[in-house]
């Protein structure tokens, strides 16, 4: 397993057991994020170990979102059984997609700002597992997904659920306020062959876990999401899949929420008016 994360110029770092190093620092042809994605797709990241600089601790350091923010940003509504049921929908035959604007997002922290009352009055917020694009690929079988994966990232994404409610096709609104969507700042970097289906996705809020579920009971498996994403639109290093949530949670101003992932990391939010 190796993580990568990003400074706020850009700058990419490369982290082991021991803490990070530059990536430029264990291979000098490297340095932006956009090219580390590039290498972990192909399997090829170099050893921290074998760096020229000392590693750091991650608490040390001061890192931005890993996701620069400049891709496609997919969504995934209704991905697991239980929440579908949650919300008295029924789950959907094909992924259903939508489309997120670079705006919304927010840095690790946060804070998710609560738009006007006159906008919107219920937001609520959710766990989930974003798969980040290495390289760039169109019209993939799934054999072929696990070369264009960069890693695995969690995020925070916040929905206006009375817009929703109000009308089905007011979905990308409810989405599109900014700082509804807060990614983490390091990226995971499974290992080849590594079964990530196991982990678990927790929504927490205050503490508390107010949803959770494995990837397993997802209907749309993220190497699945890849490939069907692929037939539509080209992807391209940076993009992700936001790949659904177990359940989400109404929140009001004070909160503090968090999607916690086993094995690939969590990340936290303030929610304030």
């Amino acid at each position: 397993m190796t993580r990568l994360a990003r400074t706020p110029d850009g700058r990419a770092w490369l982290g082991g057991e021991t803490g990070f190093v530059p990536l430029a620092s264990a291979d000098p042809s490297l340095s932006g994020i956009e090219s580390a994605f590039r290498v972990a797709a192909e399997g090829s990241l170099p050893d921290p170990e074998a760096a020229t600089a000392d590693p750091v601790p991650a608490d040390h350091l001061a890192f931005d979102r890993v996701v620069p923010g400049d891709g496609k940003l997919w969504g995934i509504g209704l991905n697991y059984a239980d929440h579908a049921s949650d919300l008295d929908e029924e789950s959907p035959e094909e992924p259903a997609s939508f489309l997120q604007p670079t705006t919304s997002l927010a840095g690790p922290g946060g804070p998710i700002r609560l738009p006007d009352p006159a906008l919107a009055d219920r937001i609520t917020v959710e766990a989930e597992l974003g798969v980040v694009i290495g390289r760039t690929c169109r019209d993939l079988d799934e054999g072929e997904v696990d070369g264009v994966i960069a890693g695995f990232v969690p995020l925070l994404d916040a929905t206006a659920e009375d817009v929703l409610e109000r009308n089905p096709r007011f979905l990308t609104r409810a989405k599109a306020f900014d700082s509804f969507l807060v990614y983490g700042s390091e990226l995971y970097v499974p290992d080849a062959g590594e079964a990530i289906e196991g982990i678990e996705v927790r929504t927490e809020r205050n503490g508390e876990t107010v949803a959770a579920a494995p990837i397993a009971d997802m209907h749309f498996p993220p190497r699945e999401l890849v490939a069907f994403h692929s037939q539509v639109a080209t992807l391209e290093p940076g993009d992700v899949i936001n790949t659904g949530t177990p359940g989400a949670d109404v929140v009001s101003a004070g909160d503090s929420v968090r999607a916690s992932v086993d094995r690939v990391g969590h990340v936290s939010a303030d929610v304030v008016r």
